[in-house]
């Protein structure tokens, strides 16, 4: 929603004036009255608008056309006596304009029947309209309609005509092409006309809505019921295309428009229009062909991508549009499936800046129009110099074409078509959408329901996998996993990215063997494992040895492949550790890649006794490091060496700077008959180097003394010798509880990043220390955590190699 604020009469009033003149030109149209509501929502900052006008008799006040969110929202009838006090019953009596307040409304009881947010409401009538119609208009803005959204809906009002009262009085005939449906039994009246044009007499016809449904072209039926069903009507106008079978000769194309006009006080909804013959406006054949072609087409779709690829080819180049776009509705989001072209510079900002894995996704709300149409379920269609929000005018400045794609009663999703260049849409194209959109909605409810089932049997995978990755000091990583699209079984692939003390982190691959619900718990079982001897502090292959052997003493049928990548932040370096895995990748910053050969041993669980030894790699700032597993780089008709080379000319050819993009772009071509997982790492190096000191505590009576010289030397050639005190007594206090209540080695680290200091102590008892509850007066000891902790920014325990590490950090104020 566009909301223009208090920018003056000089750019709200006059942008509302070229807006409804270019609407008021066109015949006065169902489009067009709801085109002069859309501009409440632009210029008037309205969240809901809406047109009343009288009934046949007069006595009431019912909904004509609406727009923006649900009336029921506000509480809002869909129609009002003209003799009761309600504010649109008092603009249509008194011809003057009413604001309500919140305060106001409350008073109205017969204004507002449900609880909702607060809002003004405002009720204007209708200048032009010679039915004595008026306008109402919501606004959530604590202040209401401001001067320049009053004059903003004073010229809308102007604006508006209502279309005149459907000429059936009771008892009477209809003219020989209307019609009148009653919506709860069926039953629908039709002129003479209608039923010459399906070939029907009068004694032939019974009245019911089906026997003419009987007689229309299957593949139309579709978009013909999303008319003619009640349980997703809502108010407003109807317009199709559809088809009847005749004894002889082609089909014959007719024309619907109808309105749906509200029940209550005892009636029944009805929906009442006119059927023409829109034959002499079509090309017999190349319509036709062009619908049948789309309806072989999604035959054989089975994914929503499917569907996707099958609408975009079925209706781009037919249409000559510059951009087509197929979205599914998910809650309230548009998440995009397949977008033609595909370069995100083609489509609008907003687009680019939701642009996420393999394909963007916009939310509803930021294109109030789209979720207007969305609504009404019918296609829209907006020519050249129509005012839209700007998510929706970049996609087809010379024109947009919306196709929402409804079906079971429930709407799908949608397709946008636009055009550069001003665009005419004759009813060739109209219909053509109309019909395209009705066999869309169908196939993309089958595949929906095909992709829901495929995306329960892979829940329990995701679900093993990291929710998010932890953020890195020095490097960036990404990852990706993609269940397979073959049959509906859970693969076994994961990812991990560990961070372990002393600024190093683990990468961890692996794939286990089969498509099971087996192979998805055991590859949380070894992801599980291996991230817990990783944070013990074991070297990868120690960490690799330890996960080889819990698999065997499982004492499973499955075996699994891992890639362990320990990479060292400050140096630069890392430790590959391959157990029967792909070798890793890697993309140099000269834009070079290579596949690094590095040792490896058995995949995991073959051989209780298994050598796994460790292979270095040097990583320069700006180099990509690449992890994947088989499903991305072999096939059926792809040898693995062969697809480890495609592999890693694609990296070359990517821009690490953007490394989602690049995931997405390696991803784009996989085949997908295997479950696919994928993990980049950008090593960009540390911005601020760490400055590290060990110190061996010797067991020895002054040994306390000792260390606290070393700390003492070590502050004052770092230059932070002021704050001695503070370091030296945790310091005293960590050291002294190793010495005391441990036996073996004791080693201190000291480790200054910027105005962080960080003081550990590790040794070999694996026993984390407990901090007292409570001293007695008379305690001897007790006091040195509490001591520690009072001090610290932060402080804990990690085990480490069969022992323990107790840390304290500090903040060294200037």
């Amino acid at each position: 929603m566009v909301n223009d604020g208090a920018a003056g009469r000089g750019t709200v009033t006059p942008r509302a004036e070229i807006a409804l003149r270019a609407i008021t030109d066109d015949r006065d149209t169902p489009e067009r009255l709801h085109r002069v509501l859309e501009q409440s929502l632009v210029f008037a900052g309205a969240t809901f608008a809406a047109v009343y006008a009288p009934d046949e008799d007069g006595d009431l006040l019912c909904l004509v056309e609406s727009a923006g969110v649900p009336r029921t929202l506000y509480g809002l009838r869909d129609s009002y006596p003209v003799a009761g006090r309600s504010t649109a019953a008092d603009a249509h009596r008194d011809r003057r304009p009413v604001w309500v307040s919140p305060a106001e409304l409350a008073a109205r009881a017969d204004s507002r029947r449900t609880p909702g947010p607060e809002f003004h409401l405002a009720a204007l009538p209708a200048s032009r309209d010679t039915h004595g119609g008026c306008l109402l208009a919501v606004s959530e803005d604590p202040h209401g309609f401001d001067t320049d959204q009053r004059k903003a809906l004073e010229l809308i009002a102007d604006a508006v005509t209502c279309p005149a009262p459907p000429a059936h009085p009771e008892g009477g005939e209809l003219p020989p092409h209307a019609f009148a449906l009653a919506m709860d039994t069926g039953r629908v009246e039709v002129g003479d006309g209608i039923l010459d044009l399906f070939g029907l007499t009068r004694d032939d016809f019974d009245g019911k809505v089906e026997t003419l449904l009987g007689l229309t072209v299957p593949e139309d039926l579709p978009s013909l019921m999303s008319v003619v069903e009640a349980d997703h009507m809502s108010v407003g106008d109807r317009e199709l295309e559809f088809r009847v079978l005749r004894p002889a000769g082609p089909p014959r194309w007719l024309r619907l428009r109808g309105r749906m006009q509200p029940g209550g006080e005892g009636q029944q909804a009805r929906l009442v229009g006119t059927v023409v013959d829109a034959s002499q406006l079509r090309s017999d054949v190349t319509d036709v062909a062009r619908v049948q072609r789309l309806a072989a087409a999604l035959s054989t779709a089975g994914t929503v991508r499917d569907v996707s690829q099958a609408v975009v080819a079925a209706l781009r180049r037919p249409l000559r549009a510059d951009r087509i776009a197929l979205a599914e509705l998910e809650h309230d989001r548009l998440v995009v499936t397949v977008l033609d072209p595909p370069e995100p510079e083609a489509w609008p900002e907003l687009w680019r800046l939701e642009w996420r894995t393999e394909w963007p996704d916009a939310p509803v709300r930021a294109m109030p129009t789209l979720a207007a149409a969305l609504r009404e379920g019918r296609a829209q269609i907006w020519p050249s110099g129509t005012t839209l929000e700007p998510a929706l005018a970049d996609v087809g400045p010379g024109g947009l074409a919306v196709l929402p794609l409804s079906a079971g009663g429930r709407m799908a999703g949608a397709c946008l078509i636009g055009w550069d260049s001003p665009h005419d849409f004759g009813p060739d194209e109209r219909a053509l959408l109309t019909a395209s959109a009705g066999l869309a909605g169908q196939a993309l409810m089958r595949a929906h329901a095909f992709d829901a089932e495929h995306e329960l049997v892979g829940m329990l995978q995701r679900q093993l996998l990291p929710r998010r990755l932890p953020r890195l000091p020095g490097a960036e990583a990404v990852a990706r996993y993609l269940p397979a699209t073959a049959g509906l079984e859970v693969g076994g692939d994961w990812y991990d990215v560990i961070p372990l003390p002393d600024h190093h982190v683990a990468l961890v691959i692996g794939d286990v063997q089969g498509h099971s619900p087996a192979a998805a718990t055991l590859m949380g079982q070894m992801r599980t494992a291996l991230r817990a001897y990783a944070v013990e502090g074991h070297p990868p292959d120690v960490v690799v040895s330890h996960a080889n052997r819990l698999l065997v003493d499982m004492e499973t049928d499955l075996f699994a492949t891992c890639a362990y990548v320990d990479v060292d932040m400050e140096e630069g370096t890392a430790w590959c550790v391959r157990a029967g895995h792909l070798h890793p990748v890697l993309r140099h910053p000269d834009g070079s890649a290579q596949v690094v050969e590095t040792e490896g041993g058995p995949p995991l669980g073959v051989l209780t006794q298994a050598d796994f030894p460790m292979t270095p790699i040097r990583l320069q700032p700006g180099t990509l490091l690449a992890l994947t597993t088989d499903g991305l780089v072999e096939s059926a008709d792809t040898d693995i060496d062969e697809g480890m080379d495609r592999f890693a000319q694609r990296l070359a050819r990517s821009d690490p700077a953007h490394l989602g993009l690049v995931a997405d772009g390696l991803l784009g071509n996989a085949r997908r008959s295997d479950d696919v997982a994928l993990l980049l790492m950008r090593y960009d190096g540390m911005a601020v180097r760490p400055r590290r000191e060990t110190w061996s505590v010797w067991r020895v009576p002054e040994a306390v003394r000792h260390a606290r010289r070393f700390t003492k030397r070590t502050l004052r050639a770092w230059g932070v010798a002021a704050h001695a005190d503070a370091v030296l007594l945790i310091v005293s206090e960590l050291v002294t509880n190793a010495l005391v209540h441990t036996e073996g080695p004791v080693r201190m680290d000291l480790t200054l990043v910027g105005n962080r200091m960080r003081i550990a102590v590790a040794d070999a008892s694996p026993r984390t220390p407990v901090k007292p509850t409570s001293i007695g007066w008379e305690a001897t000891g007790g006091r040195g955590l509490l001591l520690v902790e009072a001090m610290s920014a932060a402080w804990g325990t990690v085990p480490v190699s069969g022992g323990k590490q107790v840390w304290s950090e500090l903040v060294l104020e200037p």
